[in-house]
């Protein structure tokens, strides 16, 4: 399909293709129907072979996004305290001319005062991490680790296969077993499970591993009911198993491993008895599944992220990597494991970034996930100035940040100058000084990477923005120009920044005839070994791990917090993402929110019974860190001893005006930084 062709039905029509935003591997390609300069729907693209002409519940509504009654169509400048949503509208002119002088006056004492506050509210390369990056690398601004979903099992797969590589998703609908590990399909990654559906009907065999009885989990054939924060555990004793029955690829291990003898000598360790005890499932359901996937060929892993979010979660995701090698999966383009394959596309994140503007300035790093102990400290020591100031977009950090009792106490703060790019007043907005109105995919430019297939996707605008949204790089292109930045990179539009983002690797002419290109990727990528590591091999030992003094070999890492039956807080907690939202997204679509019903946290009969609670009830989560108020659905997805807690709900539709951020923590992950919001305590008591 051409990127942009009439449909032949009325003349009047245009059909714009584009790309889905949002974070979920399956990066859609998107055709949006046009009349009269009004979008009338967003279908799937049928032309691509990934989206195959389907979109999930939530983006096939996108147009009710687009023209929500309740969208910030001009800018708004703070008239009541922070957090009351009390705002007036005020012109471009005068908004953008008070942030750039507050924001100059700041940098002039130290730009390090100053934070930008991003996320994946986008995945865009232009609206989420060029023009903006330009403008706080020539301020000098803090620099902003941008940890907060992925980078554990990211860094866990740099050090084990070499980078964010795995399968090619296409071939799982030939495997013959597939694990879904961590990972809601039906929900999050919905066409991965139509290819795993296929394979099904072809004989294949779904084992899905999480500690929810998901939607997905219904429909597998098997599910494996593991306590939070244990998978290293189970991965190690399945590769006890391999070893014991000898269901090894030993000219695989000796020819594409590297540290085979020392891993050997740590899985034989975790016997099926031992690993049951610390995951919380039978012994003989760990033996099963090590025969199945030590036996069966091709047999493929489905990773996703919600397993790597607890302390142990990078060593979690490296013990997990190790498993094709052990049986030589990889040499089928059917086998191995998929988590990212976002490390295939060739992005030039140095022109559309330019940290050479730092100017050989090395400002400090803040973690995102500790935005709450950032914004509440003093200054000075080691951490630097205080912050003064924060411009937040693409994230709405007082929903989704962890231990939000902090975060809600520092965007609270007087002396704090807040500026926020968005489409709705969500709860960080209501604490911005301004809120400047953005755009939505249907208008502006974009190109996009994925990290669940392997194609280069382009978003060509469908639409005028409404009122006065403007695009994020025009915002910051516009900033730059009031202060001074006079380079010639900050008057690049946002269509040159599409085709500066992959430069001569993917052909501009292909985006812009069809709004999709694939990159040339082996479809076995692994079979004769030619991993991107410093040795070539799959390393079971990292020695750059070992050099930074962490343990070169994956293990079992416990939780920071473990459950204490008879003790203060005896239930786990993890907070899954509710199936009609995407993090905070969505959450103000009313159709959503309709078919989600209301904040939710779900116990086990067994749990609740204990404490006298019955679906319905309103009850009381709570910490040390803080107190949540629910309505509690007693289920059997939640297994005995852990809650879920279903996230992210906007903070305003909570009973008390809070979500199930107020009770995670933030500490960081084993590897990568990032955070822990499935490695919590609470109770539960009757409100």
């Amino acid at each position: 399909m051409d990127a942009s062709v009439q449909a032949p039905e009325k003349a009047s029509n245009r059909q714009i293709v584009g790309a889905c935003p949002h974070d979920c591997p399956d990066t859609c390609s998107f055709v949006t129907t046009v009349e009269d300069g009004r979008a009338l729907r967003v279908r799937g693209n049928p032309a691509h072979r990934p989206t195959d002409g389907v979109l999930c519940a939530k983006v096939s509504r996108y147009t009710e996004r687009t023209y929500h009654p309740e969208r910030v169509l001009t800018p708004l400048r703070r008239t009541g305290p922070k957090g009351s949503g009390r705002f007036e509208p005020v012109g471009w002119d005068e908004a953008l001319a008070d942030i750039a002088a507050r924001l100059a006056a700041i940098a002039a004492r130290d730009a390090q005062a100053i934070l930008p506050y991003s996320y994946a509210g986008t995945m865009g390369l232009v609206q989420g991490e060029s023009m903006d990056r330009r403008f706080f690398h020539r301020l000098g601004a803090s620099l902003l680790d941008r940890t907060i979903c992925s980078t554990a099992g990211g860094t866990a797969l740099a050090y084990t296969l070499g980078g964010k590589l795995g399968m090619k998703v296409e071939f799982f609908a030939e495997a013959r077993l597939i694990l879904i590990w961590g990972s809601n399909s039906i929900a999050s990654n919905l066409h991965f499970w139509r290819l795993a559906q296929q394979a099904r009907r072809h004989g294949a065999r779904l084992v899905c591993i999480d500690p929810r009885r998901t939607d997905t989990a219904d429909k597998c054939d098997e599910h494996i009911q593991l306590l939070p924060g244990t998978d290293a555990a189970l991965a190690l004793a399945l590769m006890h198993e391999l070893i014991a029955h000898d269901w090894l690829d030993h000219d695989y291990i000796e020819r594409h491993t590297l540290g085979w003898p020392a891993l050997k000598e740590r899985a034989q360790l975790w016997n099926p008895k031992r690993a049951a005890a610390v995951c919380g499932v039978p012994a003989q359901q760990i033996r099963d599944l090590a025969r199945a996937y030590g036996t069966t060929r091709p047999a493929a892993i489905r990773l996703n992220y919600g397993m790597q979010r607890v302390h142990g979660g990078g060593n979690a995701v490296r013990a997990i990597a190790c498993l094709p090698a052990l049986t030589g999966a990889w040499r089928h383009r059917a086998g191995g494991v998929l988590l990212s394959s976002g490390g295939h596309f060739p992005v030039d994140r140095a022109t559309l970034q330019r940290p050479d503007l730092l100017a050989g300035r090395a400002p400090r790093t803040i973690n995102m996930v500790q935005i709450g102990d950032a914004l509440l400290h003093p200054g000075g020591g080691d951490f630097g100035p205080r912050l003064e100031a924060l411009v937040v977009y693409n994230s709405n950090p007082v929903a989704v940040a962890p231990e939000s009792g902090k975060v809600v106490q520092g965007f609270a703060r007087e002396d704090l100058f807040t500026v926020v790019l968005e489409h709705f007043m969500t709860d960080t907005a209501d604490h911005a000084d301004y809120v400047l109105p953005a755009t939505t995919q249907l208008e502006h430019w974009d190109i996009h990477a994925a990290y669940g297939h392997t194609d280069v996707l382009l978003n060509r605008p469908a639409i005028e923005p409404p009122g006065q949204a403007r695009s994020n790089a025009a915002v910051f292109r516009e900033l730059a120009a009031r202060m001074g930045f006079d380079e010639p990179c900050f008057a690049d539009s946002d269509e040159a920044l599409c085709g500066q983002a992959y430069g001569d690797a993917v052909k501009w002419d292909e985006l812009l005839a069809h709004g999709f290109a694939s990159l040339p990727v082996p479809d076995a990528p692994f079979a004769e070994g030619g991993f991107p590591t410093p040795s070539g091999r799959c390393e079971f030992h990292s020695a750059a791990l070992a050099a930074q003094g962490q343990d070169g070999l994956p293990d079992h890492v416990p939780n920071y917090e473990l459950p204490a039956p008879g003790g203060r807080y005896p239930l786990a907690m993890i907070s899954p993402p509710a199936r009609n939202f995407l993090n905070s997204s969505f959450v103000n679509v009313q159709s959503l929110r309709d078919m989600e019903g209301e904040p939710l946290l779900e116990i086990h009969p067994q749990d609740a019974a204990a404490r006298g609670i019955a679906s319905g009830d309103v009850v009381r989560v709570f910490n040390d860190r803080g107190s949540y108020r629910v309505k509690a659905e007693v289920c059997t997805r939640a297994r005995p001893g852990v809650v879920n807690g279903l996230g992210i709900w906007w903070r305003k539709f909570g009973l008390a005006g809070t979500n199930v951020n107020e009770l995670t923590s933030q500490k960081l992950t084993d590897l990568g930084r990032g955070p822990v919001f499935y490695d919590c305590v609470v109770e539960v008591a009757a409100a």
